[in-house]
């Protein structure tokens, strides 16, 4: 993992938990609470979906780099 995603990594991080920490301690009631947890964990769930495909997408990237370049060297 590079730097750059760690970095990343740690910051969803913490903006997670303080996300979690301010619903759970705003005074709505449970039902209103439960929904903005829901809608949150909806959002994040899309972030981690977009950075999974974003990842994919690299990997294969470095997959056709390499079969590219292994033609040329062993044809």
């Amino acid at each position: 993992m590079s730097k750059f995603s760690k970095i990343g990594f740690v910051f969803l991080a913490g903006a997670a938990i303080g996300a979690i920490a301010g619903i759970l301690l705003a005074p709505d009631k449970g039902s209103e609470t439960r929904k903005k947890m829901a809608d949150k964990a909806k959002d994040w769930g899309d972030a981690v979906k977009e950075k999974a495909q974003k990842g994919f997408e690299e990997v294969n990237n470095m997959k056709e780099n390499f079969v590219k370049k292994s033609e040329e060297r062993f044809s």
